[in-house]
């Protein structure tokens, strides 16, 4: 395996960068960047969600959140990786309407995108690298949000240690049924400062694990319990190692009109 290759893995993760409606996790103009650590890569990549109003569509208001990753510093020069993710979402009911995924290294391009059909319970799913992949899915029950927008979605529910609540994610062209676990309360120290959070977990619970949860890789996220319930801190371990997304710059959204 290349030394990178488990870099390249996490931010994956992280960038493709999706239970109950709600409004968006993210305000207008809020945004968040994280500083991605792997091993004695300190600053291994970048993380960066923000999130902006998109013209309204038959009165309804939407928003997209766009999650850019880039590899930075050292790690750059030995393994060169960007991807860009963007995700419309109805701000009246929080449902995630579509999503445009594309990702490029030193080795391998990705480019797709996803339509989503709540009526017919459908997604569809088109892949322009690979099209003999293009294909219509079945969505399981549940509002679907990608990985990261699901950790950060959580931020909103308000979860108490010992409580849990049931998330669908999509990751590419596969849907994951997931049951986030309250765990307990710890203290991160960030560039931010320092913050009480809830520590989260999400596993693999309801159908057989696969993919990631097959594999052995465990996630977790840090909220913090002030008034803002920012995502401080997110891990995902593999039993090669694990890599860590630190917050280093918030925006809140912008003021209300």
């Amino acid at each position: 395996m290349r030394p990178l290759a488990p870099l390249l893995l996490f931010v994956l993760l992280l960038a493709t960068g999706r239970p109950l409606r709600a409004t968006p996790a993210l305000g207008d103009g809020e945004s968040l960047t994280y500083r991605v650590g792997w091993g004695i890569f300190f600053g291994a990549g970048e993380i960066k969600i923000s999130a902006k109003a998109a013209p309204p569509e038959d009165g309804h208001l939407r928003l997209d959140v766009t999650t850019t990753t880039s590899t930075r510093s050292i790690a750059r020069a030995l393994f060169t990786f960007d991807a860009r993710a963007d995700a419309l979402f109805d701000v009246h009911n929080g449902r995630l309407l579509s999503t445009t995924e594309s990702s490029k290294s030193d080795t391998k391009k990705t480019k797709s995108s996803i339509v989503f059909d709540y009526a017919k319970s459908t997604a569809s799913y088109v892949n322009e690298i690979n099209p003999d992949r293009t294909t219509t899915l079945a969505m399981p029950a549940g509002e679907p949000l990608d990985l990261i927008m699901s950790l950060i979605q959580t931020r909103a529910w308000n979860l108490k240690p010992g409580e849990t609540r049931d998330a669908l994610v999509i990751f590419d062209d596969e849907f994951y049924e997931l049951t986030i676990h309250a765990e307990g309360y710890e203290e991160v120290r960030t560039p931010l400062g320092t913050f009480n959070t809830l520590v989260l977990v999400p596993r693999m619970e309801k159908t057989p694990p696969k993919g990631m949860f097959k594999r052995g890789t465990g996630v977790r996220v840090w909220i913090s319990q002030d008034e803002r319930h920012l995502p401080v801190k997110f891990l995902v371990e593999f039993k090669f190692g694990s890599g860590v997304a630190t917050l280093v710059n918030y925006q809140p959204p912008a003021p209300s009109r």
